[in-house]
């Protein structure tokens, strides 16, 4: 037996699908700033007596918290990449330089907030980003031999308060990283 609805009603029904369908439709566009490319070409660059340069990522990010480093306008690891790229050059004929990125991550550290009548009055630092991009530069011989390495790692730290924009914190990631690659290089 088929169910009969007042017109009413059904009018009803199907003005309240359209109106979720409608709402379903909509977005808020969140604006994201524009930051500028960290680029190392301007320098001069390091020039390597070997045959080639090799860039190896092994630092590989879990992608879900505490790391947030997937999050940022500028990732770490590929900005210790570019680096790489930009600023060491094979000018020999035999070996290799491998520059190998052993971690460039970012922790994302909740602090403890003012709790009662005082945290309604009170604008807290509500996370810490601790970070760092560690590498490490080495020259083979032909055989795969390792002649010479070094290795350096930078660690910046950086609180924001509990009322930071998108927009604001995306700015102090940016700046996180651009000062780790400062520090790096």
């Amino acid at each position: 037996m088929r169910m009969r609805y007042p017109l009413a009603r059904r009018t009803l029904l199907v003005a309240a699908v359209a109106a979720l369908g409608l709402l379903a439709g909509c977005e808020t566009q969140v604006p994201h700033a524009q930051f500028p490319e960290l680029t190392y070409s301007q320098l001069p660059p390091f020039n390597l007596n070997v045959a080639r340069i090799d860039v190896v990522q092994q630092y590989h990010s879990p992608g879900k918290k505490p790391h947030v480093e997937q999050l940022f306008p500028v990732i770490p690891a590929l900005a210790a990449e570019r680096w790489a790229r930009d600023r060491l050059k094979a000018v020999g004929n035999d070996g290799v330089a491998r520059f190998t990125i052993i971690y460039a991550g970012v922790v994302e550290v909740p602090l403890k907030r003012t709790t009662g009548i005082q945290g309604v009055f009170t604008v807290d630092q509500s996370e810490r980003y601790d970070g760092a991009i560690e590498v490490k530069i080495q020259i083979l011989d032909g055989q795969g031999n390792e002649l010479a390495s070094v290795s350096t790692r930078a660690e910046r730290s950086h609180s924001v308060p509990e009322d930071i924009t998108l927009l604001g914190r995306e700015k102090a990631w940016f700046e996180m990283t651009e000062a780790m690659m400062n520090d790096l290089n």
